[in-house]
């Protein structure tokens, strides 16, 4: 198959879930084709961008200059160079009527550029639903042929409609041929805001557990007690609420140590609050590591918190696949009743569910691991277990495909072939029930 991702930004060292998306087709022999906005981060990448050439297969839309009189300029340009390629669709790109300010903005005249001549796709996949909107409407002026898949992921499905209202995909609804979502918790949601539920299922972000070794966790000689957190520092991951969770707990026990793995706009204000809480002993901002420096951190862990809250924004979190990784190398967590976690961790089997923002909850529930580490094992087996069963990044691939192939077949086939997707999701997937005709 012939598959055109489009994405926002691509390499994004956050969003291995997609690149492993992309990894996972190649290997299948199917030729994927990637759209994206140019980044200027291209120093730090992942190393499967360069093991499979990613970024010669990358098309990046022409930058759209701040400027509007250079911007009408450039896009003068733009159409003397192209015009011949494909007129009409140029034209259509201008369509302020229909388009409103994507048209009037020219953004939309310099996003069909890299798509013009290009073949039909079988497949064309929008990872994240406004992207959806964004291939919806270079499908419909004919820049780009193809079936049109649209992935809900967290951000696109909470406070991207919180900010722009419960119909900003009843059009996506109507014309998209298909959709997935990361989690039971956003599939409902997209349902409730509209999208028939035959043409939604669950398909989780995997992780190639290969690359995550299990092992079984007991307290260090020396007694100290390692915790670990990998994530953004922004508010929706919720990382104050675990460090207050340390401090209460740094007078109880003195040897707890807490590694935040990640970067982002708090953390000035979070070492701030370190310094604040007197933690500084305790608590270490490591900054961004890459994959290998992660695990590396994580094997020398016992246990790991992911403390995720509902943004005041309204974004919100699926499955995280840090929590993924953790569980895969057999650590006991600390998860949060928010989003799609709890679809993840089983309270009491892998880990412990608290109350998003409660740190009395937080540092009860990190005493009680402390305190019982005969509980470490089988919390840790579990949860591998279950990464395992239903995260693992081959077996979705695979299912990834066969959803490909059954929306890739001719319209008359369609309303069969969603039941079948449908029914093949029910079975191999976590979540109770899929309605089918």
């Amino acid at each position: 198959m012939k598959v055109a991702f489009i994405v926002k930004y691509f390499p994004v060292l956050s969003e291995t879930f997609i690149l492993n998306q992309i990894t996972g087709l190649i290997l299948r022999g199917h030729k994927v084709d990637i759209y994206s906005y140019p980044t200027d981060d291209i120093e730090k990448v992942h190393p499967d961008v360069e093991k499979y050439q990613l970024l010669k297969h990358t098309h990046y839309y022409p930058r759209v200059p701040e400027n509007y009189l250079w911007r009408l300029i450039k896009g003068l340009e733009l159409i003397f160079r192209h015009f011949l390629k494909a007129p009409l669709v140029l034209m259509r790109s201008l369509n302020i009527f229909k388009y409103g300010k994507r048209a009037a903005s020219l953004r939309l005249l310099y996003a069909i550029v890299p798509l013009l001549n290009t073949e039909a796709y079988d497949i064309i996949h929008c990872q994240f639903g406004m992207y959806g909107i964004d291939g919806m409407i270079y499908r419909d002026i004919d820049a780009i042929k193809g079936k049109l898949i649209t992935s809900f992921r967290g951000y696109d499905i909470s406070s991207y409609v919180k900010e722009r209202g419960k119909d900003v995909y009843n059009e996506l609804f109507a014309k998209g041929d298909f959709f997935l979502a990361n989690c039971e918790f956003f599939r409902q949601r997209a349902i409730k805001l509209g999208c028939d539920e035959k043409k939604i299922v669950v398909h989780g972000s995997g992780i190639d557990c290969n690359k995550f070794t299990f092992k079984t966790r007991y307290p260090h000689p020396d007694g100290k007690i390692r915790i670990a957190t990998t994530g953004r520092l922004v508010e929706k991951k919720g990382i104050e609420y675990s460090i207050r969770a340390i401090a209460k707990l740094a007078n109880i026990h003195p040897n707890i140590e807490y590694n935040i793995i990640g970067d982002g706009y708090l953390k000035e204000h979070l070492q701030q609050l370190i310094e604040e809480l007197n933690v500084t002993k305790q608590v270490n901002l490591l900054g961004w590591k890459n994959q290998k420096e992660i695990i590396e951190i994580l094997d020398k862990t016992h246990l790991f918190i992911a403390p995720s809250v509902t943004a005041e924004d309204g974004n919100q979190d699926a499955p995280v696949n840090t929590l993924k990784e953790a569980m895969a190398m057999g650590l006991p967590v600390i998860g949060t009743l928010h989003g799609g976690i709890p679809e993840l961790v089983k309270d009491g089997i892998s880990g412990f569910l608290v109350p998003e923002r409660d740190v009395d909850a937080i540092s009860e529930k990190l005493s009680y691991f402390i305190q019982h580490p005969e509980i470490w094992e089988q919390m840790g087996s579990s949860g591998r277990a279950y990464v395992e069963k239903h995260y693992d990044i081959n077996k979705l691939n695979d299912e990834l495909v066969e959803i490909y192939e059954l929306v890739a077949k001719n319209n008359s086939q369609q309303t069969s072939d969603r039941n079948r997707v449908a029914s093949y999701s029910n079975s191999t997937r976590w979540y109770s029930r899929i309605n089918r005709t």
